[in-house]
């Protein structure tokens, strides 16, 4: 089976999380989305660059969140979350995906 990179699922979860939310107009249907998928990503963080790197790209998955709220407000909600998804795939990428 192929590997998806950390990156992919923490963006995706970001990205999902925000659209599942919206379409649906079920705030929490959207929480499980970010939760699964941040999770999933937290795991392979895990496994691929150790517990401490693992903390450190959660607590950056957690902030991307919470800090689209605010951003949105400037930018709006899309470029926000597309933006903050960008930036913790490529800090995934750079700690836990570019050596595997």
């Amino acid at each position: 089976m192929a590997r998806v990179p950390s990156a992919v699922v923490a963006a995706t979860g970001l990205v999902g999380g925000y659209g599942v939310a919206r379409w649906t107009k079920k705030r929490q249907l959207g929480g499980v989305v970010l939760a699964t998928a941040g999770a999933a990503a937290a795991q392979q963080w895990r496994a691929r660059a150790g517990g401490k790197a693992a903390g450190a790209l959660t607590a950056a998955y957690v902030a991307a969140f919470a800090g689209s709220h605010p951003l949105a407000k400037k930018i709006g909600a899309w470029p926000s979350v597309l933006g903050v998804a960008g930036a913790v795939a490529l800090a995934s990428w750079a700690v836990a995906d570019r050596k595997a």
